[in-house]
């Protein structure tokens, strides 16, 4: 399966890469990322604990509406990861491993109609060769709080690399007094395989004529391309579940069972002023991802985009 995926990859990477050669010249058009962390959540250490990605966005200029052609604008996407157990000391049994992930893809995004997508392929790297473990134990010297053990840390997700592959559908409908509402669905095939469906619903200015990127772990959208934007507030509410046939962190060869559904509900607010400058601050509700899993757990997420 894994080999067949890879394979599978590099064919598209090829017909990517073509693609993007006979778009022509292109200069980077956007920045963007989001980083996500518990402890501006529910101010616990656990499971889905901390997260950032970030986004490059190259193409032949903006007009505010993605283009009908395939590789024409490419988003290079890195991102990092680390899930944890509840208890980094002495987990309880039957509770999920430490894991670190890193992963590097690129991305295209474009238009048919009305609808807008995203395809993508990310090779993603896990284990003690990530350094994140390291990293984890650095922060809670620095911050405080409760240090990974050495039992933890030997259990933890093994060194491997994966690849996958990221599409997602979606349609945008205008609701009046600057509100839309944005049906998705979207699949994912190899380090995480599962088909979600959502919707995401804004009320202002935020992302419009813009091009928003999806986080993975929370599903909040961030700004990657600006668009034209007054100043002002704006808020955001959204939700999906997904069915999970398999994930990398949540081996079943360590007898981890994975729940029937993974289901997410998130809202946020977004700030911006004259100059351009940015806020965003978003909280997201994470349903249980493993039967072993107590309870649900509700994650913050940040982006800042500071203009002098």
């Amino acid at each position: 399966m894994t080999r067949l995926l890879a394979n599978f990859l590099t064919i598209f990477a090829v017909l990517l890469a073509g693609q993007a050669a006979e778009a022509g010249p292109r200069e980077r058009i956007g920045y963007g990322w989001l980083a996500t962390n518990d402890i501006v959540g529910d101010l616990h250490d656990r499971w889905q604990t901390g997260s950032i990605q970030t986004s490059r966005v190259w193409g032949p200029g903006w007009t505010g509406r993605l283009p009908q052609g395939f590789g024409e604008v490419l988003e290079l996407r890195f991102g990092g990861r680390v899930v944890a157990p509840q208890n980094l000391n002495t987990p309880a049994p039957g509770d999920r491993p430490f894991g670190g992930a890193l992963s590097l893809g690129l991305h295209t995004h474009f238009a048919r109609g009305a609808m807008d997508y995203a395809v993508g392929a990310d090779v993603v790297v896990t284990g003690p060769q990530t350094g994140l473990d390291d990293f984890q134990k650095f922060l809670h010297e620095v911050l405080g709080g409760r240090n990974i053990s050495g039992r933890v840390r030997r259990n933890q997700v093994s060194n491997d690399v994966n690849p996958e592959l990221v599409m997602e559908a979606g349609r945008a409908f205008d609701l009046g007094g600057n509100a839309e509402i944005r049906p998705f669905v979207e699949g994912r095939w190899g380090f995480e395989t599962l088909a979600r469906v959502g919707f995401d619903m804004t009320i202002g200015q935020r992302g419009r004529g813009g091009l928003l990127v999806r986080d993975p772990v929370t599903g909040q959208r961030y700004v990657a391309v600006q668009g034209n934007e007054a100043p002002g507030a704006s808020f955001v509410f959204g939700a999906d579940t997904a069915y999970v046939d398999s994930s990398e962190l949540l081996n079943r060869d360590r007898g981890i069972q994975l729940t029937d559904a993974r289901t997410r509900v998130r809202t946020g607010v977004n700030w911006q002023g004259e100059g351009g400058s940015t806020i965003f601050y978003g909280l997201t509700w994470l349903g249980e991802e493993f039967e072993a899993q107590k309870e649900s757990q509700l994650v913050g997420s940040v982006r800042l985009r500071l203009r002098f």
